[in-house]
């Protein structure tokens, strides 16, 4: 099975099946159902407000690539609205599928 990535959840966001991002998220961040929803929602929502939201969303793959755990988790609590202690799980989970 192909591993997901972040194109995958933008792709589901924009043919307009947020459902299916969540479950993306889910997979890639290790986290509940409920929360992958939650973030999924927050992240549309800041989509819609912020004209440069995407563009500092997108600067994610740069932070994961560099492997910087603590930009991660501000760019998770920024843009997914997940809580800190959750956020912290799940950088190190995105951090070991992208190893």
């Amino acid at each position: 099975m192909e591993q997901l990535t972040f194109r995958d959840f933008a792709g589901a966001l924009m043919s307009g099946d947020a459902e299916r991002a969540a479950r993306v998220l889910a997979e890639m961040l290790a986290i509940d159902d409920a929360a992958a929803t939650s973030a999924t929602a927050h992240f549309q929502q800041q989509m819609a407000q912020s004209p440069t939201f995407l563009q500092k969303a997108m600067g994610m793959r740069q932070v994961v690539e560099s492997r910087d755990e603590p930009a991660l988790v501000d760019l998770l609590v920024d843009c997914f609205g997940i809580e800190r202690a959750r956020a912290l799980q799940a950088a190190a989970a995105l951090l070991a599928r992208y190893k």
